[in-house]
C-alpha cells in the first residue's frame, strides 16, 4: 500500500466515522475500489474536476453518504447521476435499495456500468437517457447537481410514485428557487448536511406532493 492510499483509507474512515455509518469489510472494499475506478477513468474521460482520490472521497463518496439516513426506498431514481453519485454509494451503503441511475451522458453512463461490474453490485441499474424521456415509478427520485429545483422536480413529475418523494441535495441558494416547483409539490422537510472535510454549507431539501403531504 502507497502513503497516498493509506491517506485515502484514513480519509473514507475518517468521514464515515463523524457520519456515524458503520459499513463492513465488504462494503469498505467497494467504497475505495469506486475510488480507483473513478480516479483512473477521470485521467482518460474527464468524468468530474475533482482530481485527487483523496478530494474524491470528500466531494463524493461523503456527500453522497450523507443523505443515507433520510433514504427509505425501497426503489431510488438518482436524477442526472453523472458518473454514478450519489447512487452508487448509496447502493453499496444499503444493498437492499434497488437504485436505478438516469444520465443522457453516454461516457458517464459507461463507467456506472463498469463500476456495476466490477464492483458486483447487483441493486444498481444505469440507464442512458433524458429525464423527460423515460418511464417509471420509484419511491423515492434524488438529484445531486442535475438542474434548478423547480426543473428537477418539474422533469421528474411523472416518475414519483404515489407518496413517493423528492429529495433535492442543493446549496444555500435553493431559496430562491422554490419558486419555480410546480404548485402540486411542496417541501416538507430541510436538513443540513455536515459533510466531512467540505467546509461548503449543504442541504438535502425533501418535497412531497401536496395532497401526500402532512396537514399543519
Amino acid at each position: 500500500m502507497t502513503v497516498a492510499d493509506s491517506r485515502v483509507e484514513a480519509r473514507l474512515d475518517q468521514g464515515l466515522e463523524r457520519l456515524e455509518i458503520e459499513v463492513d469489510a465488504e462494503q469498505r472494499r467497494r467504497l475505495l475500489q469506486l475510488v480507483a475506478l473513478l480516479h483512473k477513468w477521470n485521467r482518460a474521460y474527464n468524468l468530474t474536476a475533482v482530481r485527487s482520490p483523496e478530494e474524491m472521497v470528500a466531494r463524493h463518496l461523503l456527500d453522497s453518504a450523507a443523505v443515507l439516513p433520510f433514504v427509505k426506498g425501497p426503489s431510488l431514481l438518482d436524477v442526472g447521476a453523472g458518473p454514478g453519485f450519489p447512487g452508487l454509494v448509496l447502493a453499496i451503503l444499503r444493498p437492499e435499495l434497488a437504485v436505478t441511475l438516469l444520465d443522457s451522458n453516454g461516457k458517464k453512463v459507461r463507467f456506472q456500468r463498469q463500476a456495476v461490474m466490477e464492483l458486483g453490485l447487483t441493486n444498481v441499474t444505469p440507464v442512458q437517457a433524458r429525464v423527460e424521456a423515460f418511464e417509471g415509478s420509484f419511491d423515492q427520485v434524488i438529484s445531486r447537481a442535475f438542474a434548478s429545483l423547480g426543473d428537477f422536480v418539474t422533469f421528474s413529475l411523472p416518475l414519483v410514485a404515489s407518496g413517493g418523494q423528492w429529495l433535492a441535495m442543493k446549496g444555500p441558494a435553493v431559496d430562491g428557487e422554490m419558486a419555480d416547483v410546480p404548485e402540486s409539490v411542496v417541501p416538507v422537510a430541510r436538513h443540513a448536511l455536515e459533510v466531512p472535510f467540505e467546509v461548503g454549507s449543504r442541504l438535502l431539501v425533501v418535497l412531497e406532493r401536496a395532497d401526500a403531504a402532512p396537514r399543519p
